[in-house]
């Protein structure tokens, strides 16, 4: 069957190159993504300028498939100063680092639209795990910090691309540790597949449209 054969082609990532009917849903879909929000792009330049005058774009270092490092890029949410000011903390509730657009933005996940490239590249993919910044840090229950190289789970998740959404990022409330998404990670991994992705996909477009991606409940 057709839809067997796709399925088949999402299966064991973490062996030989990226399966090439997920790369060719990402090249085509991403392609697509950039053209139809291009519009969109200079009225949200434009809002950001017009709120601190600020770089319109954010880029970061990030980790990839088989711990290979990519520049990963956004519309700028936070203040300009942010990383020199709070080192690479995860995002958490309230966060002051964030301007009063870039809380619009990251609500209707529109800050994201640049990673688009991202995926059109090959650096990132539609679903898979968090890409992760080298050095990343999270504040653990005892209130020390720790690297996230320490969690179990961590060197696993970088068997596949990272994704703009995933499992983890729909299922998982956004103030659970990591080691527990993490596991959310793990879970995709071994389930993986193209009907999978499909739904993650579905429910992440209706996040987006309910404008709950900032939400410490249920998101849909």
């Amino acid at each position: 069957m057709k839809g067997s054969g796709l399925s088949k082609s999402f299966e064991d990532a973490s062996a030989g190159t990226v399966p090439l009917g997920k790369r060719l849903f990402d090249l085509v879909l991403s392609c697509v993504g950039l053209l139809v929000s291009a519009a969109v792009w200079p009225v949200i330049a434009t809002l950001i300028k017009l709120e601190d005058a600020g770089p319109v774009f954010y880029s970061q270092m990030r980790i990839g498939r088989r711990g290979e490092p990519f520049r990963s890029w956004k519309f700028r949410s936070m203040f300009p100063d942010s990383d020199e000011r709070f080192g690479p903390l995860q995002a958490r509730h309230k966060d002051p680092r964030v301007t009063k657009v870039g809380r619009l933005l990251r609500v209707t996940a529109l800050d994201e639209l640049p990673q688009l490239w991202n995926i059109f590249k090959g650096d990132m993919s539609f679903v898979g795990p968090r890409a992760l910044m080298p050095g990343e840090i999270e504040i653990n229950g005892n209130g020390e910090l720790m690297p996230l190289d320490e969690i179990p789970g961590y060197a696993e998740r970088h068997t596949v691309v990272p994704g703009l959404t995933g499992l983890a990022q729909v299922y998982a409330s956004r103030d659970i540790a990591r080691k527990e998404k993490f596991r959310y990670d793990l879970l995709y991994i071994k389930r993986r597949s193209f009907w999978l992705d499909m739904k993650l996909m579905a429910l992440s477009f209706w996040i987006t449209f309910r404008g709950k991606w900032e939400s410490r409940e249920r998101k849909f």
